[in-house]
């Protein structure tokens, strides 16, 4: 389980360390921080697939991304007698993400490539990159270390190499090496799971029949949500499923009828002669059913990040809801990003773990957090 998460100049997140339990809440007013904080989990996974470069580069690019106020901001204008002023840089410019749990922790620095001819001067290159063992990052729990161009594995043994090994400097050594720490801990982030907003319009692909298959994970875009349901019902907790149904449409039911391969989810509620089909559902009740199925996987993952859930669903339906989530969150890890005060009390009063973002002049922090609060974390330096 991760224990810690730690974020560095990405957006408003200048200098961020949260701790994570099994169920952690992440809310706060709208413009704190929430979403940044779900783009940077996202951004962690992405390194797993050496796909961080180019996430990035659906941002903006790099320099979009970083944090836009001074490195430190001084006690003249937190007392207001000075303005907030543009100064130049004293430290290297770079984008820091972490995670640390019992096992394993890693962390990486990106940052800009030296000036040169090249027309990607602003792909952003990999300055470190560690995995290291248990919670706390040293140099004696280093278990791969990068730096730059070059990567160093510990043997067997213990040992470090006499020679390091090449590596591409935007390349990810998790998806570049086969060591079996790396292997590990690369599986295991790729099988983090997230989920967004899913689609509930008109022309949705989760309101379509499709051909059916068995679907222990549904598809972010919820196309297989007939056959992600029936295979709870076959393979999963169906007696969980039922009761996900009744809590939030007492007496209504869920059935999945299949012509040709081609599945349909069939809803029957109480009161009306014939079940409705996807296509007919509102959207607060298709995107619940979306949830019930993202959530009651048979194939849990080790990770499970959600963000702003509660979005179309009618205010009745959010106590189902967190008792959805707080099912799931026995079987795996979960963080649900919020600005549902209804949710979040719900969720709350359930023992979940509640972290709530603020701005403290455009710098995202965590409310009440002083430095002694704080999880133990340290970059590694470059």
């Amino acid at each position: 389980m991760l224990k810690t998460l730690a974020v560095e100049n990405y957006r408003s997140l200048r200098d961020l360390v949260l701790p994570l339990s099994e169920l952690t809440v992440v809310t706060g007013a709208n413009g704190s921080g929430k979403s940044s904080l779900y783009r940077a989990l996202r951004l962690l996974a992405d390194a797993a697939h050496n796909g961080a470069v180019a996430a990035l580069a659906r941002e903006g690019g790099l320099p979009s991304t970083l944090w836009a106020g001074p490195e430190a901001i001084g006690r003249a204008v937190r007392s207001g007698r000075s303005p907030v002023q543009g100064t130049r840089r004293t430290q290297p410019v770079g984008l820091r993400l972490g995670f640390s749990g019992d096992e394993f922790g890693y962390a990486l620095d990106l940052g800009l490539p030296r000036p040169g001819p090249s027309m990607f001067s602003l792909d952003p290159e990999f300055k470190r990159e560690c995995v290291w063992s248990g919670p706390v990052f040293s140099s004696r729990t280093l278990l791969a270390d990068r730096a730059g161009p070059t990567l160093r594995l510990r043997d067997a043994t213990g040992a470090w190499p006499s020679e390091p090994q090449p590596i591409g400097l935007t390349d990810s050594m998790l998806s570049s090496f086969p060591a079996p720490e790396l292997l590990v801990l690369r599986e295991r982030i790729r099988a983090w799971r997230f989920y967004d907003h899913f689609r509930t319009d008109a022309t949705a692909p989760a309101r379509e029949s499709r051909i059916g298959t068995r679907t222990p994970v549904l598809d972010h875009d919820g196309a297989d949500l007939a056959a992600a349901l029936r295979t709870i019902q076959e393979f999963g907790d169906a007696a969980a499923l039922e009761s996900a149904v009744q809590d939030a449409f007492p007496r209504a039911t869920v059935d999945i009828t299949s012509a040709d391969g081609r599945f349909e989810l069939r809803f029957q509620q109480h009161g009306l002669l014939r079940p409705l089909t996807a296509a007919e559902l509102s959207d607060g009740t298709l995107r619940y059913l979306l949830w019930v199925a993202a959530l009651l996987s048979p194939r849990p993952p080790e990770l499970l990040v959600l963000n702003e859930p509660e979005t179309s669903l009618h205010p009745e339906l959010l106590p189902a809801l967190a008792a959805l989530i707080t099912r799931a969150a026995r079987r795996t890890q979960l963080v649900v990003v919020s600005h549902s005060q209804p949710l979040v009390r719900a969720l709350d009063s359930t023992g979940a773990a509640l972290l709530e973002l603020e701005k403290d002049f455009g710098a995202t922090v965590l409310s009440g957090q002083g430095r002694l609060d704080r999880p133990s974390w340290h970059w590694p330096k470059r």
